[in-house]
C-alpha cells in the first residue's frame, strides 16, 4: 500500500493578502494556537483508529503555519510520527510554509530539531513595488535573512514562491527575482500566474494587470530564466534542482493517497475525495469531513488521473496508466491530442504531454482531449 501524505492546514495569518483565497483568519491570541494544536492531535488520533496508514510526507500549509512556533510544531511532528510512523519512513519529507516577514530563527531551529527538513517561503518578488502592490508584509532583505536562518538550522531544502502576471511586473523584474532566488540558494521555485478569485479583495476591486499575452510572456521568461539557472521544470508552476522536487505535492499529481487535517483541508483516501468545511469553530467542535462527488470525473477515475498527470512535464505515460488501470491509454485521447498543434502537445509511444506553451492553455487542451 502506498504511504500517505499528511497535510495540516493552519488557518491563521497576521494579515490577509488581497489576492489570497485560502481559508485563513486573523490570529487573535496565542491561546488559540494551543487550542488548535490540541484539536489537530485529537483529529490525528481519530484517523489513526480508522486505518493502519503510514505516512512519509507531512506538509504544514495555510494560512501562515510558522505562527505555530517551534514548541507546537514539535508536538505535531511527534504525534504524526507516533501515529503514522512518519520519522521511521525512508527519507521522510516534512515541509513548513512560512512568511519571511517574521523572525523565524528559533522556530526553524526547533522545526529542524523535530525532524523538519523543508521550508517553503512566500517570497513572491524581490521588487518592493510589486511586494507593496501584493500587500505583503516583508521586504526582500527579510527573505535573505530567513533563508540564512534556515541554512543555519540545517534546512538546506528551501522553496520560494514567485508570483507572475502582477501589476507593474516586467521581464526585467521577473529575471531579477529568479536570479536572486538562485543566489540565495533556493532549491525549488513555485512560479505561478496570479489568478483573481471572486471572494478576495482583488476580486472585489481588481488591480490593473497585464493582459493575457504579456502574462504569458512573463511566465515563459520566468521558466526559461530559472532553467538557465539550473532548475528543471517538472510541473506547470514548479521547478527544482535535480532531486529536490516536492515529494508531497507529487502525491497530488500522481493520484496517490493523502490525508488533510484542519478546516478546508482536502483528502484522497481509499478512492474517496473529501474535505473539512471552511469553519474553524466547527473543526474545533469535532466536525467531520464532507465527501466530494463529481459525476463527470469521479474520484480515482482514469479521467481524473489524466487531468492530474498532464500537469506534469512527464505527462500522461502509457506504462504508468496501464499499470494503474489495466488497459492502454484510450485511443480517442491519443487521436484528439495528436490533432492539436505540436508546439502545444506532444504525443508518442510513451504517452501525451504538454509543452511549456501548452501549459498556458492547459484548461482548454484538457477539455478537448478528455471531454470532446
Amino acid at each position: 500500500m502506498d504511504k500517505i501524505g499528511l497535510y495540516i492546514h493552519v488557518p491563521f495569518c497576521v494579515s490577509k493578502c488581497p489576492y489570497c483565497d485560502f481559508y485563513s483568519l486573523p490570529l487573535q491570541d496565542e491561546t488559540r494556537l494551543d487550542t488548535y494544536t490540541t484539536a489537530l492531535m485529537r483529529c490525528m488520533e481519530d484517523w489513526a483508529e480508522k486505518g493502519d496508514w503510514q505516512a512519509d510526507t507531512l506538509y504544514f500549509g495555510g494560512g501562515t503555519p510558522s505562527l505555530l512556533g517551534g514548541r507546537r510544531l514539535e508536538r505535531l511532528i511527534g504525534h504524526a510520527d507516533a501515529l503514522f510512523g512518519l520519522l521511521a519512513a525512508p527519507r521522510p519529507e516534512i515541509t513548513l510554509e512560512a512568511n519571511p516577514a517574521d523572525d523565524l530563527a528559533d522556530t526553524l531551529a526547533a522545526f529542524a530539531g523535530a525532524g523538519g527538513n523543508r521550508l517553503s517561503l512566500g517570497m513572491q518578488s524581490v521588487c518592493q513595488e510589486e511586494l507593496s502592490g501584493l500587500g505583503r508584509r516583508h521586504v526582500s532583505a527579510d527573505v535573505a535573512r530567513t533563508i540564512a536562518d534556515a541554512h543555519r538550522a540545517g534546512l538546506d531544502n528551501v522553496s520560494v514562491d514567485m508570483m507572475l502576471g502582477i501589476s507593474g511586473q516586467t521581464q526585467k523584474s521577473v529575471i531579477a527575482t529568479a536570479r536572486q532566488a538562485a543566489d540565495w540558494g533556493a532549491t525549488h521555485v513555485s512560479a505561478y500566474l496570479l489568478k483573481i478569485e471572486p471572494h478576495t479583495l482583488y476580486g472585489k476591486c481588481p488591480p490593473p494587470l497585464p493582459d493575457d499575452d504579456i502574462a504569458a510572456t512573463l511566465y515563459l521568461t520566468a521558466m526559461e530564466t530559472l532553467e538557465r539557472l539550473g532548475y528543471r521544470q517538472y510541473e506547470i508552476s514548479n521547478l527544482a534542482r535535480p532531486g529536490q522536487e516536492s515529494r508531497h505535492n507529487l502525491k497530488y499529481w500522481n493520484g496517490q493517497p493523502y490525508l488533510g487535517l484542519g478546516p478546508a483541508a482536502s483528502s484522497f483516501l481509499q478512492g474517496r475525495r473529501f474535505s473539512y468545511p471552511r469553519d474553524l469553530t466547527g473543526f474545533l467542535a469535532g466536525s467531520q469531513p464532507v465527501e466530494e462527488t463529481d459525476t463527470d470525473m469521479p474520484a480515482g477515475s482514469a479521467e481524473e488521473y489524466a487531468l492530474l498527470r498532464l500537469r506534469l512535464t512527464e505527462g500522461l505515460q502509457e506504462t504508468a496508466f496501464c499499470a494503474r488501470f489495466g488497459k492502454p491509454l484510450p485511443a480517442a485521447w491519443r487521436q484528439r491530442a495528436a490533432a492539436l498543434p505540436a508546439h502545444l502537445v506532444q504525443v508518442d509511444e510513451q504517452g501525451i504531454r504538454f509543452t511549456r506553451e501548452g501549459f498556458l492553455l492547459s484548461n482548454a487542451l484538457l477539455t478537448h482531449i478528455l471531454h470532446k
